[in-house]
């Protein structure tokens, strides 16, 4: 068991968490990153690192983009099989920019539908896991939320506090917050601004794991996502899909859509190479098709 702690790390991107790996570079639209460091540290596996150290790592328009434009990448390479996104020891990302939208004007944000397109990251195919170490409050927490594995170190802190800046959650905060912990715990943080800890997120089934050390959340995110990236892509492709519909659908619409994907990959050539393996004891080599 743990409990929230002040970090004393710099507010800098950590250096010994992401030592021996491949810096992506002039991936997707040809330029370079100014908000987010792409990795591949790991076969198979991409790494995303938020950098905008002096603001916490913030969330505006440009990380946005740049954050969405390197997960197309890694979707549509053949060699990544599933990303992980984390921040710094101190922050995952303490929130978006309210500089950016401070002066903001109904008609604008309305009529240009402001934010929208964050919620592009869930369109993904590939797993994504967020590893959090420090803040992840108000967009951070709904960037985290987004994923479909949420791991944290010992000095995360969630919360959805936009109530405190007289707005509310506006992506996806309420809604995935609500289908993870409840109504009741979502009602009370929403309405009154009350932060997490890491210890409560694991509780609550917010997050999967909790980790000792902010090393050893990017190691477990890691660790996992090398394990996905080991299994037919066709397969975990279809499990993601499967399990994000039961959150859109009834249960008995849900089983009928499970079996019907299940019934499907029958026609994959995965499943012969998956079940043949296992009958004759063994590893399988998947074809990805």
């Amino acid at each position: 068991m743990y409990a929230v702690r002040t970090s004393r790390a710099f507010l800098g991107y950590t250096p010994r968490l992401i030592r021996n790996v491949q810096p992506v570079r002039n991936v997707s639209d040809g330029g370079s990153y100014q908000y987010i460091i792409p990795s591949t540290p790991r076969p198979g596996v991409g790494q995303i690192t938020l950098n905008r150290p002096k603001a916490l790592n913030a969330l505006n328009t440009p990380l946005m983009t740049e954050l969405y434009a390197a997960l197309q990448h890694f979707d549509s390479s053949k060699d990544i099989r599933a990303v992980v996104i984390t921040g710094s020891e101190k922050a995952f990302a303490a929130g978006a920019d309210i500089k950016e939208m401070k002066d903001l004007e109904f008609s604008t944000a309305y009529g240009q539908d402001f934010i929208k397109n964050w919620s592009n990251i869930t369109a993904i195919s590939i797993p994504i896991i967020a590893a959090v170490n420090g803040v992840a409050l108000g967009g951070g927490c709904e960037l985290a939320m987004m994923a479909d594995i949420l791991y944290c170190g010992p000095r995360a802190v969630f919360g959805q506090p936009e109530i405190k800046l007289g707005v509310i959650p506006g992506s996806g905060g309420s809604q995935r917050l609500t289908r993870a912990i409840g109504k009741a715990k979502a009602m009370e943080l929403i309405l009154t601004g009350k932060t997490f800890n890491a210890e409560q997120a694991v509780a609550w089934g917010l997050a999967a794991e909790g980790f000792e050390t902010p090393d050893k959340c990017i190691s477990g995110a890691l660790d996992t996502a090398e394990i996905i990236a080991g299994y037919g892509a066709i397969a975990v492709k279809a499990a993601k899909e499967v399990v994000n519909q039961s959150m859109e659908t009834g249960l008995s619409e849900g089983v009928k859509y499970e079996r019907r994907v299940f019934h499907a990959l029958f026609g994959s050539k995965d499943q012969k190479i998956g079940m043949t393996a296992f009958v004759e004891k063994q590893k399988p080599k998947w074809h990805n098709s």
